[in-house]
């Protein structure tokens, strides 16, 4: 998996990247969660995100915010995350001029991220949260929603009740023209513990749906 290097409001941000062999490939990117909980973009919920969306043919990118790993900067409380979130947006956008679609796709804090991601960009298309701490951030600012997705949410959490995120749901599935799909793995903690498999299986299940079953492609590489 290539290593990147980006420039990003406080310098570098380190990142991977894999580039779709498809012509006019779609286009995604991937959040990881707090930079001060020991999130990184080797989380095993990002890379299983990152390589579901890759099997399927996109050109993926994964980064470390400010402070984490080899990128530059220090922690600011999101408003700081949210410049990199954009900054590694256009690095993708740069490569991929043109792209059929653009995703986000996000875990925990980086869902909340990516969410905001969402509201300031209109090309992104469709999103994934992963286990969005609705119940300690506020996701009030998406009103409305500019787009339908999925979001799923490990049914042990011990971080983040489920009554948060699925008022969350409720909130977005009441919109005009976008749809939602909650999902929810069994026996899964915050951070899905033995879960990964059941968690990209339903990822892949759901972008094939939403793909009309995108044509499936080698695994890629770390």
């Amino acid at each position: 998996m290539p290593e990147v290097i980006m420039n990003g409001p406080a310098g570098r941000l380190e990142g991977r990247y894999h580039h779709s062999k498809q012509p006019n490939a779609p286009i995604a990117l991937f959040l990881h969660p707090h930079p001060q909980q020991g999130g990184t973009m080797n989380n095993k919920v990002v890379y299983t995100l990152f390589h579901a969306f890759a099997r399927r043919g996109f050109s993926c990118l994964r980064f470390n915010f400010r402070g984490v790993g080899r990128s530059q900067g220090t922690y600011d409380r999101g408003e700081g995350e949210l410049s990199d979130a954009a900054s590694a947006l256009d690095w993708l956008q740069t490569y991929n001029p043109n792209a059929s679609t653009c995703w986000i796709a996000g875990f925990s804090f980086g869902a909340w991220i990516g969410m905001q991601l969402l509201m300031r960009r209109p090309e992104i298309d469709g999103f994934v949260s992963i286990a969005p701490p609705a119940n300690v951030f506020d996701f009030s600012f998406l009103a409305p929603c500019p787009a339908s997705g999925l979001i799923i949410h490990g049914k042990s959490d011990e971080h983040v009740p489920e009554a948060s995120v699925a008022k969350l749901v409720n909130k977005l599935s009441s919109q005009r023209d976008i749809r939602i799909d909650f999902r929810q793995v069994e026996g899964a903690n915050h951070f899905f513990g033995n879960h990964v498999e059941e968690l990209d299986r339903h990822v892949g299940d759901y972008l094939d749906r939403i793909l009309g079953g995108g044509q499936r492609v080698a695994a890629v590489a770390e």
